[in-house]
């Protein structure tokens, strides 16, 4: 396995490590045990990981005290499903020494890093992700939060990972959709750190979704290791690490306006082109990395439409609500080039004229990009 080290110069206890192999699954709870010896296991996943008999090969012949989130997915993301796995730790009498393993993807580990950063004003969490998506960016970081019914994460902390063990066997066994817009953080990580990077992506495309061992695990290593660089430098979000954020403003809200039918991936990609619309509106952005886009999200079979039920007043309206937003208004994570994101004044997140905007939004429902 590989490893990669995720220091916190400002915490250096909540320093982890992120381990990165195929067909690991069946050894990481010996390793958990070993690394934590006498603590009390609570492992939180979801029923989509159950039907892929992921649960079944990390356990084994093992039996853990578990809670299964149903209905998996973002619908089942929010205050309620906290308390029932809360309700149900209490019930097995769990205390301050147990440790919540999140098996499954960036929902479940969203909820059960929320969930152990509030248990008994917090426990350790050790992060399994199985989909592109949480492979590529949430299972890393220690962001966590649940929604409210207003928006996206309204409810969160930082809790980081005691460890996080990725084995990209398991995207195996996603169906088309979801690996392929689960992709789309692995290309964002590119655009904002790694020209080279988006260059590999575009060149080893075929071989990416052939789902091979060794592609997948250079990627997770890849994706690990910029967003390790981003969050060592600022783990709470101060300003850098909001260049994580890039395509997420217009991409979140595109998400939650559909009532999260449209899939995570599938709304940061509407989101990245929204960004590279504005950017070009602001004479830094080439009609060629646009057009290089379009042509890359074509390849993965996603579209980049806003479905008609969704309105340019919705969008604007969640936007204000952004964790960005200053004064009801979102600040804006731009690229100053590919590989490179633009900060003016020490600044990474950008305050944007609500014109260029609604021209924006309006580009996109339009499909004239």
């Amino acid at each position: 396995m590989r490893k990669i080290q995720v220091k916190i110069p400002s915490c250096p206890k909540s320093s982890y490590c992120i381990a990165v192999g195929a067909g690991s699954l069946p050894k990481i709870l010996a390793q958990i045990r070993k690394s934590l010896p006498g603590k009390e296991l609570f492992l939180i996943t979801d029923a989509n990981v159950v039907k892929a008999k992921h649960l079944k090969n990390l356990l084994g012949k093992e039996k853990l005290p578990l809670f299964i989130i149903t209905p998996a997915g973002e619908k089942s993301k929010n205050i309620k499903t906290v308390i029932k796995i809360i309700e149900e730790m209490e019930k097995k009498a769990l205390g301050r020494d147990c440790v919540v393993i999140a098996l499954g993807g960036g929902t479940v580990g969203d909820i059960a890093g929320f969930v152990a950063a509030i248990y008994k004003r917090g426990v350790p969490v050790i992060q399994i992700p199985t989909t592109t998506v949480s492979q590529a960016d949430s299972s890393v970081g220690g962001k966590t939060g649940v929604d409210s019914s207003v928006s996206k994460n309204a409810f969160g902390s930082f809790k980081n990972p005691a460890a996080v063990f990725i084995d990209v066997s398991t995207l195996k066994t996603l169906d088309k959709e979801q690996f392929n817009t689960g992709l789309v953080e692995s290309i964002k990580h590119a655009l904002i750190a790694d020209e080279e990077y988006l260059k590999y992506l575009q060149k080893n495309l075929k071989v990416i979704l052939a789902r091979k061992a060794k592609p997948l695990e250079y990627i997770a290593v890849k994706n690990c290791r910029i967003k390790a660089s981003v969050v060592e430098a600022d783990p709470y979000e101060k300003n850098k690490r909001r260049v994580l954020n890039y395509g997420h403003t217009i991409g979140h809200a595109v998400e939650s306006a559909s009532n999260y039918k449209i899939l995570h991936g599938q709304a940061v990609a509407i989101g990245i082109i929204a960004a590279n619309i504005i950017e070009q509106k602001l004479g830094f952005g080439g009609k060629e990395r646009l057009a290089g886009l379009k042509k890359l999200f074509g390849k993965l079979d996603i579209s980049l439409k806003i479905p008609k039920t969704i309105t340019k007043r919705q969008i604007l309206d969640i936007i204000s609500r952004d964790k960005k937003a200053v004064k009801k208004w979102p600040r804006f994570v731009l690229l100053e080039k590919t590989g490179k994101v633009l900060c003016k004044k020490g600044q990474f997140a950008h305050k944007t004229e609500r014109k260029i905007v609604e021209e924006t939004i309006n580009i996109l429902i339009k499909q004239k990009f």
